[in-house]
């Protein structure tokens, strides 16, 4: 078997013990090919041997190309967790058995992926072999889905409660933890989606009866100074008209109730969250159960001799790491900076190249802001994770618990101003810092910064978020979804070509492995994308009402594209013990339920709501621009307008 040329026959190692029938806890996967031209079979027996040391026997399969290693656990080893422990496994149980209770699926799954995540054999771990090529990959079987498969991996079932006890059971309790918060939330969405839909509503139903907007539609007689460089045009404040119609659609008097409400709402949502999981913690029976006890319960199965790691702090590295990561934060805020020199130059381009009406650039480069503000959110992503480990790395964890929890707080916090330093630009800075007509504040001395849109900054805020979050809950779901189909049956079509097995217990493998890979991020980043949309619905819900009915809507789609994607298109996660989502709970009270005043009530409004339209001399003025009419309805350019614009 050691030999480098072996051709290995389906055999099994150990085959005495009495657990032989049953399914296999772990699955190694190694290239046939490599086995014969690299001379790696010794380096997996090594592994492997030391795996049977510790209380595992394996089996090898093979087919035309890759050769597979069951590992299953013997009785022994969770005989020695219990002792552990001290402590029953069943849910609601609080009194010891006559006899030794059998371990759950999920938590042998759990035991055999800590032991072999840690097994070295002469120096390597399997995370070493598996870079150098030893491994190609090692996957959880499939077994016993069936339930899940009915009643929640259905489109039919959307409507339906979720088996949260089911998905503990397969899943483990982590996974079935989220599922419990994401359905709570999903369900407390509902009223929230329904004011914020009557708010929109009735901006319908007075789309014509504002006062407002009625007073700008008849102010005939205004005039608006030239906007940009470019433009020589004075504009009649009517002009305006359709947009003041539009931004009352969710600027309207229900707006401030709304906010009230959405921020009651969210610290409701909270609270009554934190009863939900004390009351599913309590059915599982785990308030007496510690994660880092555990872990070292892991460590001392593993090793005998294990020591546990000592709290180091240091003041150097702690240092180091606020440093890199205000840095960090900084260059998020830059990305805002970014926008607004995209939006600048967009301006600049769209007026000079006249691809649009002189009307239309505003809402042109709102929209192309947005959607490279969006581009620079998926890229960012990606950056941000890798910053979070490597400072989690350099930050050296105790436990794998610590080290999930300050990666969760770094990531979180990247992630947030990512998404949201735009808007906090939009909302509270953009129009505040562009001087004023003949002084205009310019971008490197050529450019005039970027003005609100005719209608005000409320109509900037909507267009960003709306599309945004739009981009965000369709592209990714559709992504979610399809990536993970279209590669299934990419290497399902592959392997039907090539090498099907007639032995069942090979096939049943074999199925598993063209499933689609998972990682320890892949629970995790589901989570970060509702935690980023919690946000979108609490933070700036003022400006785009209809951000819970879409959040909603989402979120029942999400549901059951994840539990479709956990059960039918990707290999089963490690199963992961949890009695609570602390993660959850940092990261949803950073995202402080605080919605958006109307601090960005559009100035021409606000202004013409004052003006008596039947005085003899009125201003107003939009943001950057000066309006200006006398009883003559004569203008005085040199008085409102930039010293680049000239008297028409």
């Amino acid at each position: 078997m050691g030999t480098e040329g072996d051709s290995f026959p389906l055999m099994e190692v150990n085959t005495s013990d009495p657990e032989a029938s049953e399914p296999w806890d772990y699955v190694l996967v190694a290239e046939r090919r490599g086995r014969r031209a690299t001379g790696q079979a010794h380096r997996q027996l090594q592994f492997l041997e030391e795996l049977k040391r510790k209380g595992f026997r394996y089996k090898i399969m093979e087919d035309r190309e890759k050769v597979f290693f069951g590992i299953r656990a013997e009785s022994r080893i969770f005989d020695l967790y219990r002792t552990l422990l001290m402590e029953p496994e069943g849910p609601g149980t609080r009194t010891q058995p006559a006899g030794p209770a059998p371990i759950p699926a999920s938590t042998r799954i759990r035991i055999v992926n800590f032991v072999l995540n840690n097994t070295t054999a002469a120096g390597d771990t399997l995370d070493d072999l598996v870079k150098s090529g030893v491994f190609e990959t090692r996957f959880v079987l499939h077994k016993g889905q069936d339930d899940l498969r009915k009643e929640w991996a259905q489109w039919r079932r959307v409507l339906r409660p979720q088996p949260i006890d089911n998905i503990r059971d397969y899943f483990g309790e982590k996974v079935a933890l989220y599922f419990a918060w994401l359905g709570w939330y999903t369900y407390m969405l509902v009223p929230a989606a329904a004011v914020g839909l009557l708010v929109f509503l009735s901006g319908f139903a007075l789309f014509n009866a504002s006062q407002i907007s009625k007073e700008i539609c008849e102010a005939h007689d205004i005039l608006l100074c030239p906007r940009g460089d470019h433009s020589r045009r004075y504009q009649q404040l009517s002009d305006t008209c359709t947009f003041a119609k539009l931004t009352h659609l969710f600027d309207n008097e229900g707006t401030v109730v709304f906010a009230i409400f959405m921020a009651l709402w969210a610290t409701v949502f909270l609270e009554i969250w934190k009863r939900q999981r004390a009351r599913v913690v309590l059915h599982w029976d785990l308030y007496g159960w510690d994660e880092d006890q555990e872990e070292m319960a892991l460590q001392l199965i593993n090793r005998r001799d294990y020591q546990l790691r000592l709290h180091q702090h240091s003041y150097l590295r702690s240092s180091v790491i606020l440093i890199l990561s205000v840095l960090m934060i900084c260059l998020m805020i830059g990305m805002a900076h970014l926008l607004v020199v995209y939006r600048v130059l967009a301006a600049a381009l769209f007026n000079s190249a006249l691809l649009f009406q002189e009307e239309q650039v505003t809402t042109a480069v709102v929209v192309t802001g947005a959607l490279f503000h969006y581009v620079v959110i998926l890229i960012m992503t990606k950056v941000n994770k890798c910053v979070a480990l490597k400072l989690c790395d350099f930050e050296k964890p105790r436990t794998f618990s610590e080290r999930e929890s300050k990666f969760t707080t770094k990531f979180f916090t990247l992630q947030f101003f990512a998404h949201f330093s735009s808007l906090i630009y939009i909302a509270f800075i953009l129009g505040r810092i562009n001087g004023h007509p003949g002084k205009s504040v310019r971008l490197a001395g050529l450019w005039k910064l970027e003005e609100c849109h005719l209608s005000g900054c409320m109509m900037d805020l909507f267009l960003q978020m709306a599309i945004i979050m739009g981009l965000k809950q369709t592209l990714s779901n559709c992504a979610e979804y399809l990536g993970p189909w279209l590669a299934h049956k990419c290497r399902l079509m592959r392997f039907k070509l090539g090498r099907a097995s007639g032995d069942p217990e090979l096939r049943d493998v074999q199925h598993n492995y063209l499933l689609n890979p998972v990682n320890t991020f892949s629970l995790f980043d589901e989570f970060m994308e509702m935690m980023i949309q919690y946000g979108f619905t609490t933070i700036f819900v003022a400006a785009f009402p209809l951000a819970p009915l879409l959040a909603l809507i989402s979120n029942l789609v999400e549901i059951r594209l994840d539990a479709i994607k956990m059960v039918r298109l990707q290999r089963r996660l490690v199963p992961r013990k949890a009695k609570d989502i602390a993660a959850s709970q940092a990261t949803s009270t950073t995202a402080c339920p605080c919605s958006t005043p109307r601090t960005s009530r559009t100035p021409s409004r606000q202004k013409a709501q004052r003006t008596s339209l039947s005085a003899g001399t009125a201003t107003t003025a939009m943001p950057g621009t000066t309006a200006c009419r006398s009883n003559s309805g004569s203008c005085w350019p040199s008085a409102c307008c930039s010293s680049s614009s000239s008297s028409p």
